[in-house]
């Protein structure tokens, strides 16, 4: 459809036409027969008859067969045959579940984010959606909030270039092409700070630390072609997102230069009332639209009240001819004029979904994604003939229900059990069932507590395997907790094992990272699983036996206790930092009952292979600026190592962060082997906004390259503005 056409359709619509466009429903709400998963109150809205033959957009129909079905019969009815929008959350997975992203983060692959999200659209696309609520770009400091799961983690560049991969992904080069989904991202902006970690709570912060810190990733993803956004449920200056001029009308529309449909998250219109932002629906609608959302998702106020505010010179018909040219060019792009059904096919559903090829990816992702984070020597595991047994227990021993949230339906992945018999003989490994993990929503977020005749049952295994971890539905939205450790029996549990004299080889699941420090003394060995996918099972079962070398590296820090919250590598600098040399152990910067700095950094990880950094040069040539390091590999095992690459900006007209990462490169090396990892260091890199604006200072840096945010080799180098003239040429 060209875009004459679209505009004479605009202006053949009334304003309840156009209203209901801008509305987006569940099935059930304009008059369908579809189960659908929400994800937020149903109060069960309907819609008046004069609205719902035009009704814009579908929220949640996860199948070709109800696709087909209702858009068939909306066609039918609406009186301008203007198809659906079908959206839904496909987060890390539609059929096949890749780990989720936080997980995804510690790959340090953005190639991986591109694979899972291309997979997820083909597999979604199929079964009649045309938009993936994702990628969520919002950086995370805080690991109660539930959602930090959905966050490729703590980092600005990290999450950038992460967020642009899934987008590129989705949508391949043409939305129309076949097995592509449009990205909408998410949420915007700044949700992934609220106070306390509580879901949909207040977030304050500064507008340099919103342009440094939290924007970043939400650009990116704009940059590599984003076509929807989502407003987030959040505050920031006191002002509702969804209610925001300057985050929508300035900030997103006019820098960033987004001309696509902006949502609101679900019925966040119709919360402003609850913020106090609000009076009524009317003024709701109001205050919305003049910010700048297209489609309401959820509730519909816009229906109830647009042509009272276009009579009342509220709003005028103008913007909310934008608004639905916004939607119509979308549905263009998808080429839904053309084939209002797209990709939906059953037959292709049967083929696409959970493939052997699909799986493998999966598979994969997931063994790259795991973090190493603590080996005595008990990894791998070896298994020698030998009489002695290998025990698993745990509430994730035998488990399928490690996917994670944001997984459609009841799906399931291997457990760990299944996976590891595919390994290890069936008749070496001891299962004991302690038995499942309840949900804290459920009330019994624990496991029985063992008694001494559970533990006598590994008298003949030397060493055990424990997976432990959180219920997968206490993460994702909703999903904020106060408390971090592990469930007090799981960790009598751990702790039994070890005085028992047994090697403890903890296999951890969970949404965020845990309080583990009172249980890692008790550990020989530590493996961060995270919620790993489809293919957790075989994906862990070859990390454990040493079949794939572990590579992860945390995306996000973990905390020695919740007390530290936040606690991230890219803090600022006080006046008076806790400093090694110092004698002053009082009028410091400091905890008198636990260290500043997390149990494990960013960027922190291990394997089985050994690296040594050295050799740190800066080179200034007519050409480039650039840093380079050697890695050796000291071990005789082959491994792959994520070489890290951090500035901190010594003096500067803001305080800057300690480090900052700004480039990172995987290096394979075979055992004995060195390579000479160089980073060009750019004007863009060493460049930071102030007031909105971007700056470039003269001054000195300090020049980081390390194996993780903490552990780097160091020079300090002074750089002026005059030494990037040549970058243009």
């Amino acid at each position: 459809m060209t875009q004459d056409q679209i505009m004479k359709l605009i202006s053949s619509m009334t304003l309840e036409e156009k209203a209901a466009q801008m509305t987006q429903l569940a099935p059930v709400n304009f008059g369908f027969n579809c189960v659908t998963p929400l994800t937020g109150p149903d109060s069960g809205l309907r819609i008046r008859p004069e609205f719902s033959a035009s009704i814009g957009s579908v929220l949640n129909c996860g199948s070709a067969e109800d696709m087909i079905r209702i858009q068939k019969e909306h066609l039918e009815n609406d009186p301008h045959k203007i198809p659906l929008l079908f959206m839904a959350d496909v987060v890390h997975g539609f059929k096949t579940v890749f780990p989720i992203p936080l997980a995804v983060g510690c790959s340090f692959s953005p190639e991986n984010a591109r694979e899972a999200a291309q997979i997820a659209a083909e597999e979604s696309s199929v079964s009649g959606i045309h938009v993936t609520f994702a990628p969520m770009a919002d950086l995370v400091r805080d690991p109660r909030w539930g959602r930090v799961m959905e966050s490729f983690g703590e980092d600005p560049l990290l999450n950038s270039r992460m967020c642009a991969a899934a987008v590129k992904g989705y949508q391949g080069s043409k939305l129309s092409s076949p097995y592509r989904t449009a990205s909408c991202v998410k949420h915007f902006a700044a949700y992934g700070s609220p106070e306390g970690g509580r879901e949909y709570n207040t977030v304050d912060l500064s507008d340099n630390e919103l342009y440094n810190s939290y924007l970043p990733a939400y650009t990116a993803a704009l940059e590599a072609g984003a076509r929807m956004v989502m407003t987030a449920f959040n505050t920031v200056d006191l002002i509702p997102a969804t209610a925001s001029e300057k985050l929508i009308n300035d900030i997103l529309r006019k820098e960033r230069h987004f001309n696509g449909p902006v949502i609101s998250d679900y019925n966040s219109v119709g919360e402003l009332i609850e913020h106090g932002a609000a009076e009524n629906g009317y003024e709701a609608a109001c205050k919305s639209l003049k910010a700048g959302v297209d489609i309401e998702m959820m509730s519909s106020h816009f229906c109830a009240h647009l042509r009272e505010l276009v009579n009342n010179g509220q709003i005028t018909e103008q913007m909310i001819d934008k608004a639905v040219l916004r939607i119509l060019n979308l549905k263009n792009e998808l080429g839904l004029f053309e084939n209002p059904f797209k990709d939906a096919s059953r037959e292709a559903e049967a083929s696409i979904h959970l493939s052997e090829k699909n799986r493998e990816a999966a598979r994969r992702i997931a063994r790259e994604s795991a973090v190493l984070l603590k080996n005595n020597g008990v990894l791998p595991v070896s298994f020698s003939g030998a009489p002695e047994k290998i025990g698993l227990t745990g509430p994730f021993a035998s488990s399928p229900y490690i996917l994670g949230g944001w997984s459609a339906g009841n799906q399931t992945g291997i457990p760990l059990y299944e996976g590891l018999c595919g390994r290890i003989p069936r008749e070496c490994i001891r299962l004991e069932d302690c038995g499942q993990i309840g949900s804290c929503l459920e009330g019994n977020p624990d496991i029985p507590a063992p008694d001494a005749s559970f533990y006598a049952r590994f008298k003949d295994c030397g060493t055990v395997i424990v997976a432990a971890g959180e219920h997968q539905e206490d993460t994702g939205e909703g999903g904020s907790k106060a408390f971090l450790r592990l469930s007090p029996n799981q960790e009598k549990l751990i702790q039994q094992m070890s005085h028992s004299g047994k090697r403890v080889i903890l296999i951890l699941f969970s949404g965020r990272p845990l309080e583990i420090a009172p249980i890692e003394p008790y550990c020989d060995a530590i493996l961060q699983a995270w919620f790993p996918g489809t293919e957790s099972g075989n994906a862990l079962a070859e990390l454990i036996t040493g079949a794939y070398n572990p590579s992860g590296r945390l995306s996000i820090s973990f905390p020695y206790t919740v007390g530290q919250i936040p606690v991230y590598y890219n803090h600022y600098q006080t006046g008076r930092p806790k400093r090694q040399e110092s004698t002053d152990t009082r009028y410091v910067s400091r905890y008198l009952d636990c260290p500043n700095e997390p149990l494990y950094c960013f960027g922190y990880g291990l394997s089985y292979s050994e690296f040594h950094y050295s050799n740190l040069q800066i080179r200034n040539s007519s050409h480039s600026l650039t840093a380079s390091v050697t890695v050796t590999n000291v071990s005789d095992i082959t491994g792959c190592e994520t070489v890290q690459f951090y500035i901190r900006d010594l003096s500067a007209s803001l305080v800057r962060p300690a480090a900052e990462l700004k480039d990172f490169s995987k290096v394979h090396l075979t055992g004995g082997e060195s390579k000479t990892v160089s980073f060009t260091i750019t004007k863009e890199m060493l460049s930071f906004y102030k007031d909105g604006r971007k700056i470039f200072e003269d001054g000195y840096f300090l020049i980081m390259i390390g194996k993780n945010s903490a552990v780097t080799l160091k020079q300090k180098l002074y750089i002026t503005e005059q030494q990037f003239k040549k970058e243009t040429l």
